[in-house]
């Protein structure tokens, strides 16, 4: 959920654009930040009501690439390379340059998320029938599962040690 509401946004850059006060004046009265005072009103000014609303992007290699071509060849600043191209934060384009500068075009491309499918988890191999397996194997899964019952009844000893020495100071 936005921080702010698109209408809230609005009134503020228009209020700014009246021309009564400045960024400094009317962030005090709205206990906001100049500079994203500045963002709203650069941002609405290049694109109107749609550059205020919120707003979530994957944005391609491609297009990372020409804004920064843009800002070289243009000589723009982060701020108004994000309010050009319409971008929330102009922060991230500070990362795309710190990335394009130290690894080229190939760093720019998108990064695999935590569900994509290159960083799934291998499928675990499917289980066996018992007559399949080896002796070794068997073993090696029972002394498994004795550990774990072991380890399940210490658990279980401690929880009832704990609530009997609850009850007894309980009791006193």
């Amino acid at each position: 959920m936005a921080k702010y509401t698109e209408q809230f946004k609005l009134q503020v850059v228009q209020e700014y654009l009246s021309g009564d006060e400045g960024y400094r004046l009317l962030g005090q009265r709205h206990t906001l930040d100049r500079g994203t005072l500045r963002e709203w009103v650069a941002a609405y000014q290049h694109h109107g009501l749609a550059g205020l609303k919120a707003k979530r992007v994957r944005y391609t290699a491609a297009f990372k690439l020409s804004v920064l071509q843009h800002m070289r060849d243009e000589g723009l600043s982060l701020r108004q390379a994000a309010a050009r191209f319409n971008i929330r934060g102009y922060g991230v384009i500070a990362i795309w340059r710190r990335r394009y500068d130290a690894g080229g075009a190939q760093a720019l491309s998108p990064r695999p998320t935590r569900n994509s499918p290159t960083m799934q988890k291998p499928p675990a191999p499917k289980p066996r029938k018992d007559e399949e397996r080896t002796r070794e194997e068997l073993i090696d899964e029972v002394n498994y599962l004795r550990a774990e019952v072991a380890y399940l009844k210490k658990l279980d000893a401690l929880v009832q040690a704990k609530k009997s020495a609850a009850q007894q100071k309980k009791r006193k």
